[in-house]
């Protein structure tokens, strides 16, 4: 039909360009040499910030010095929804639906380019089909689709197809070169990072991501001396932008390979070179070399917890019974909650009708955050969770926000709905005292009413709210927080075909009191999902002119339901003592334990020396196999 989506595609293809094209750089090392520059008169490169001092004196004198080089690959956020968006402008107001995680963010950004005010710019949120950080930005699709709206007084829309999802933003994207000094007894020494992100065309977001990595480079673990040298790369592929773990996974990734290189060097259980160097408890609040201050944890606990649940003994036995077998850990220090003193708008309110409406500038992606929110409201007023209603998405109803990220909704917007119940709380307690002509002390509170101690007077909230809704907004800082966790994986490869088989993962996770235990055993299936398909199956391919060597799902190797892993989940709680509820985060818990583990899984059934890079697919292992048999 004439107009339609098909016809426009159709009419797409009889258009030819002619072009002249100049030189691609595809490689991140090439592009640093700057012999092509993509940008005139600029460095292809754009150096960070060091962590840390130089440690060369302690590697000069190391007994032990491990030193290799680990490639987290480019991956795509593959979300079930591509990202979408819908604008309509009636002439004074622009009211924008799209596919968003931040919704105040993007309507910032859209009333700045279209130079309406703010409060003329409405950004409405719909059920959200999945994020995974990606949806996080303001794109340019979404300032012209805006623009054309209010240009044309009409309403205008974009939907991203599937390959252009493929092919807009991509995640991880690092290369690190390692220095790990240690003692023959296994304990560290000094740990060297050369780290490199290829950010791609544009460094957007994607240049943040390589600050996030040098921040959590010490992981869990005691390292006397730390050097990290970050830098950028452009090169002529897409755009990197925050994906799930965001700059976490590939710190654990090279971290925890080089942990099983040390092992393997000074012949001791992988599990044991762990022990030895993790931060004990006692030791709490523990400013690491990277300057973080990890709050709290029992992280020898963990890692016990891990290894019993696993029967990793009997896996270890396994290992001798003439299979490709192998067996791996994946220990991990995440920072969740975004910058240090990030907040998010909450309110509380509760009308004459003795309803609980939160607002929170949190945003639904699926994942399940307002039946979370309203566990912590309804837990402060001592109702039911039921009677909350949990608002989120739409910028009229929610007029500030910071948005959903970082594993930090429930660390940071749930500290602004804890601290906006309890002034609610505080403000009944005075209308109590004064409807019931008594002193505030003097009043009982339980199930939604005060009462006068031991009589039967009482009024419920409801009925304070009767002449005015009680209502209070708070937005507390909330500083970074640090869960821990230990993963272990077993897997069996296939000599002839190379295929791997994942016979066991146990994931044990540190992230603080639970609100939800099952919100929280979803995330890390999901999450564990996503590290299984970058470690197996996904990798954004592009040849040596920056062409991608992918143009769908056919030739994407996304982890669908059939290739999704059974996962043995188990927590233990160290309360956050930054945060009245003791919340930290575990959305992204998963994609970060996952990979290392099975990828030193995997190492351990070859017994080689050889570095695998992820995705460790049939053809790349039945290669080292048959490099290592004889």
């Amino acid at each position: 039909a004439s107009g339609s989506a098909t016809a426009g595609r159709d009419a797409s293809e009889l258009v030819v360009l002619e072009l002249d094209p100049l030189p691609a750089v595809a490689d991140p090392d090439a592009a640093a040499r700057d012999d092509v520059r993509l940008f005139d008169g600029v460095s292809n490169v754009i150096q960070g910030a060091p962590v840390g001092e130089p440690c060369d004196d302690v590697f000069a004198g190391a007994p032990v010095v491990i030193e290799r080089t680990f490639v987290n690959q480019r991956v795509i956020a593959a979300s079930m929804e591509p990202h979408a968006i819908a604008a309509h402008y009636d002439g004074r107001r622009l009211t924008v639906w799209c596919s968003h995680q931040a919704p105040n963010t993007l309507r910032n950004a859209l009333a700045a380019a279209t130079g309406l005010p703010e409060d003329r710019v409405r950004v409405v949120v719909p059920a959200l089909g999945g994020a995974f950080g990606s949806k996080s930005q303001t794109y340019p699709e979404y300032v012209v689709v805006a623009t054309a709206a209010v240009r044309l007084g009409r309403p205008v829309r974009w939907i991203e197809t599937r390959s252009e999802a493929m092919l807009a933003v991509h995640g991880r994207g690092q290369l690190h070169e390692v220095r790990l000094a240690a003692e023959r007894d296994g304990r560290i020494l000094a740990l060297d990072v050369g780290l490199t992100v290829d950010v791609g065309a544009y460094p957007h977001t994607g240049e943040l991501l390589g600050a996030i990595t040098a921040g959590v480079l010490s992981g869990p673990y005691r390292i006397p001396r730390l050097h990290v040298r970050p830098r950028a790369v452009v090169t002529n592929k897409p755009p990197l932008a925050a994906y799930r773990g965001a700059g976490r996974p590939e710190a654990a990734y090279s971290l925890e390979r080089a942990m099983d290189l040390l092992a393997r060097r000074v012949g001791l259980d992988p599990a044991e070179v762990r022990r030895r160097n993790l931060i004990p408890r006692r030791d709490f609040p523990y400013r690491s070399p990277t300057g973080a201050v990890y709050d709290s944890g029992d992280f020898a606990a963990v890692l016990q917890r891990a290894l019993d649940v696993a029967d990793y003994p009997a896996l270890r036995e396994g290992r001798s019974a003439g299979r490709c077998f192998g067996v791996g850990i994946g220990c991990y220090i995440e920072r969740t909650g975004g910058a240090p003193g990030s907040t998010e708008f909450g309110e509380v309110e509760v009308t004459q009708r003795g309803e609980v409406i939160v607002r929170s500038g949190s945003t639904e992606q699926g994942q399940g955050n307002r039946v979370g929110l309203a566990q912590i409201a309804a837990a402060v007023l001592d109702v039911e969770p039921g009677a909350v209603r949990v608002v989120q998405g739409d910028t009229d109803e929610v007029p500030e926000g910071t948005g959903t990220f970082a594993s930090r909704t429930i660390q940071v917007a749930g500290l602004a709905v804890h601290a906006s119940a309890r002034a609610v709380l505080d403000d009944a307690r005075r209308r109590a005292a004064e409807a019931l002509e008594v002193a505030p002390e003097d009043l009982r509170y339980a199930q939604g009413a005060f009462s006068v101690a031991g009589t039967d007077r009482r009024v419920a909230l409801a009925a304070l709210a009767e002449r005015e809704p009680l209502r209070a907004r708070r937005s507390p800082p909330s500083p970074q927080a640090f869960p821990f966790g230990c993963y272990v994986a077993a897997v069996e490869i296939d000599p002839d075909t190379g295929r791997v088989s994942l016979q066991r993962l146990v994931a044990v996770d540190d992230a603080g009191t639970i609100v939800n235990p099952r919100l929280a055993r979803d995330q890390v299936v999901g999450s564990v999902q996503q590290g299984v398909g970058q470690a197996l199956f996904e990798g954004a391919a592009y040849d040596e002119d920056a062409n991608p060597r992918f143009s769908g799902f056919n030739d994407y190797g996304i982890a669908s339901a059939v290739e999704a892993v059974p996962v043995v989940v188990d927590h233990l709680e160290t309360p956050n003592p930054n945060h009245p509820v003791g919340a930290k985060g575990v959305g992204e818990a998963g994609c970060i334990g996952a990979p290392p583990a099975i990828m030193n899984a995997i190492h351990d059934a070859l017994d080689t020396d050889e570095e695998v890079t992820m995705p460790a697919t049939p053809e790349k292992l039945w290669r080292a196999l048959n490099r290592r048999r004889p």
